[in-house]
């Protein structure tokens, strides 16, 4: 077994225990920081926990997000065009702290803002503020070295992704030095261009579970509450991103301004696909 690494007691692994003692699958939410304005942000991440998200991974703005589909680059680009820089993301998770200090929060994005900032710099702040965990998808673990290790020994999970070409012979790799959970990408691609295949994702979860203890989140392609469901069944959580960046975009003005019913908006999703994901192995009646 591998990718046991990291602290043994964190908001990830409490939360993660906590979903398996009550059986069922979790929901983890993304949105972009910033998008699209800090305040309008704020008060989607203020209550996306209250909606039904288990854990909630926070996009770190960037200008070139080359694995992400066109949704989720506009997204970066609306909040870096607001101001959203990675100090202010990690304010909007000091603030949401101070309100919440159970949900974990993961961030989510590329590299460069965290070597620009400065990367011992970068992990003190982001520990003290309040994140979880780290999914930084352009550092492959030939360059742990880099923040993976750093990060572990800071006290931040460092989540990998693993993909369906993440063969037998690489999948040691990806799971070395990983901790919190592994983020499994259910389609090949770029972010929210396709669905997900329930059977895909069963087979899977199966064959990461040989090789790992940690829980397995399953995203990419995940749209409607039904899907969340089919996911959480077999998984340990369902990853769900472009679909609500996407009633963000849906609730612009011609000027790209948020409309006044926009964080309601986002949240009523959430928790229709939280309600969809709570349901899914009562429905079955399997656990993962």
């Amino acid at each position: 077994m591998s990718g046991g690494n990291g602290q043994t007691d964190s908001r990830l692994t409490r939360r993660f225990a906590a979903l398996k003692a009550a059986g069922r699958g979790g929901l983890v939410t993304f949105v972009t920081a910033g998008d699209p304005d800090a305040a309008t942000s704020a008060k989607i991440l203020g209550g996306l926990a209250a909606a039904g998200a288990d854990v909630i991974e926070l996009g770190m703005p960037f200008s070139d997000p080359m694995a992400d589909g066109p949704v989720v680059q506009a997204s970066s680009l609306r909040a870096l065009k607001s101001g959203m820089t990675l100090k202010k993301t990690l304010a909007m998770v000091k603030a949401f702290r101070r309100r919440d200090g159970d949900t974990p929060i993961v961030l989510m994005g590329y590299y460069n803002p965290i070597y620009s900032y400065g990367v011992a710099k970068f992990l003190t702040d982001a520990k003290a503020s309040g994140v979880d965990g780290l999914i930084v998808v352009d550092l492959p673990p030939e360059h742990d070295d880099e923040l993976c290790i750093p990060a572990n020994r800071a006290g931040v999970h460092f989540i990998r992704l693993a993909t369906p070409t993440t063969d037998e012979k690489r999948l040691p790799a990806v799971l070395n030095n990983t901790s919190g959970f592994i983020y499994y990408v259910s389609i090949l691609g770029i972010t929210g261009t396709r669905t997900v295949s329930a059977e895909h994702v069963r087979g899977a979860v199966a064959r990461l579970k040989r090789h790992t203890q940690l829980p397995i989140a399953v995203g990419f392609g995940i749209k409607t509450a039904a899907q969340a469901a089919e996911v959480a069944r077999v998984a340990d959580a369902a990853v769900v991103g472009s679909a609500l960046v996407n009633i963000v975009a849906g609730n612009l003005s011609k000027t790209g301004k948020a409309k006044p019913g926009l964080p309601a908006a986002v949240l009523k999703q959430v928790a229709a696909l939280a309600r969809g994901v709570r349901g899914a192995r009562k429905a079955s009646g399997k656990r993962a």
